[in-house]
């Protein structure tokens, strides 16, 4: 009997698990479902090309204009912006917090990272509005909302994804690649920097990707101090607008081809993420593949 109800028990469980999965799969088939089908009108009416391709978005034109090239451009700008600040920062506080952080100190310091990673976005959207955009006005050239703005914002919020994915995987790498490197002479950063970044690259890298994947779907930070002006900017003290940005000011009052525009933006975007992922598990099984640490 005991054997039995421990058969039950463990039958139960298997089920229970497979629910969840088909829950969780169900969902991300759901949400496909409801973005490539919402955005499908706008994208058989405008064209894929033109509408990727499109440097005009006036929808209360007539007939309407619906191209989001610049603000394609303007999402890849702040991202980018964003690893310039986010990712060496984040990678060498991963370094200080896995190598040099003295044991007393470390738990204080794990715990703000973790709690930069609990601030809602709207928090720092602000912190860019009263410091970051005054300071780029004054000393720099604009009215400060601007791609160096929201580039800054963003470097930030990404900080705590990249610093505690690369901790880990720094930690991860044997003990016995940094002594060997000692032992043969190697300074300790020679040995951090020459064999144990290298040997835990590819989870560094599965928390770059991590943290893209954070500023590319970042809305509410960026719309506070992006200035969100629909132009191809030549400057980074210029205004931009990002994908997530036109979602968010227009989806409230959009109606007929224009909400379909906007539903096809949202899945321009949904297609991105989606790339990032894509990227993020060939990177996994890459380092699985070769027996590297992640």
């Amino acid at each position: 009997m005991t054997n039995e109800m421990k058969e039950i028990r463990e039958k139960g469980a298997e089920y229970f698990f497979l629910l969840c999965s088909l829950v969780s799969i169900g969902a991300v088939l759901l949400i496909c479902y409801f973005i490539f089908s919402g955005a499908y009108p706008a994208l058989r009416d405008i064209g894929v090309w033109a509408f990727l391709t499109g440097d005009l978005w006036k929808p209360t034109d007539v007939p309407p204009s619906f191209g989001i090239f610049n603000m394609i451009a303007g999402s890849v700008y702040v991202t980018a912006g964003a690893c310039i600040f986010g990712v060496p920062v984040g990678v060498f506080a991963a370094v200080y917090m896995a190598k040099y952080c003295p044991r007393s100190i470390y738990p204080v310091a794990s715990q703000l990272v973790s709690l930069l990673a609990g601030i809602p976005s709207i928090i720092y959207g602000f912190f860019g509005m009263m410091l970051i955009v005054p300071f780029i006005q004054e000393y720099f050239a604009g009215n400060g909302n601007s791609v160096l703005a929201a580039s800054i914002v963003l470097g930030v919020m990404i900080l705590p994804t990249v610093i505690k994915v690369s901790e880990v995987s720094i930690r991860a790498v044997p003990k016995s690649y940094f002594e060997g490197a000692l032992a043969l002479g190697a300074t300790k950063e020679q040995s951090i920097f020459f064999v144990g970044i290298p040997a835990a690259k590819s989870g560094i890298l599965a928390g770059v990707i991590l943290g893209i994947g954070r500023a590319i779907g970042e809305t509410m930070a960026v719309v506070m101090v992006a200035g969100n002006s629909n132009i191809l900017p030549d400057s980074i003290f210029k205004s931009v607008r990002t994908l997530t940005a036109n979602i968010v000011l227009e989806m409230g009052y959009a109606a007929g081809s224009h909400y379909d525009a906007i539903v096809a933006t949202g899945a321009v975007l949904f297609v991105f993420i989606l790339i990032l992922n894509i990227i993020l598990n060939i990177i996994n099984r890459g380092a699985q593949t070769s027996g590297g640490l992640s």
